[in-house]
């Protein structure tokens, strides 16, 4: 079986900036089953959800970069994963000021 290539679409695939209701944050613990606890900028730590649509078709790994929609019950603790930036994605970032309070976390990674 060939190795499957990158498909050109993610890597020129267009930056997604944190909207109303959204946070970056940092995979600091993987939970088992769809759930990862992540870091996030603005100062708290949830227990994140990884919805059915990216359950098989992205993985996740301690260190990545995504977005996280908390939710509107247990703000403070709970939330959903809606994307995950690649490194070069999350170089842009970290330039355009996305990734504040996460620089400790982030040293060994970018």
């Amino acid at each position: 079986m060939p190795k499957r290539k990158r498909r050109k679409e993610e890597e020129e695939r267009e930056l997604r900036i944190p909207g109303e209701g959204e946070v970056v944050g940092i995979v600091i613990q993987m939970l088992g089953y769809d759930r990862l606890r992540v870091k996030c900028a603005d100062g708290h730590t949830r227990i994140c959800r990884i919805p059915g649509r990216y359950k098989k078709r992205l993985w996740f790994r301690e260190g990545d970069i995504v977005l996280v929609a908390p939710w509107e019950f247990q703000y403070n603790l709970k939330g959903d994963v809606v994307w995950r930036y690649t490194k070069s994605e999350a170089r842009k970032l970290m330039e355009m000021g996305y990734l504040k309070g996460l620089e400790e976390e982030l040293e060994g990674i970018l």
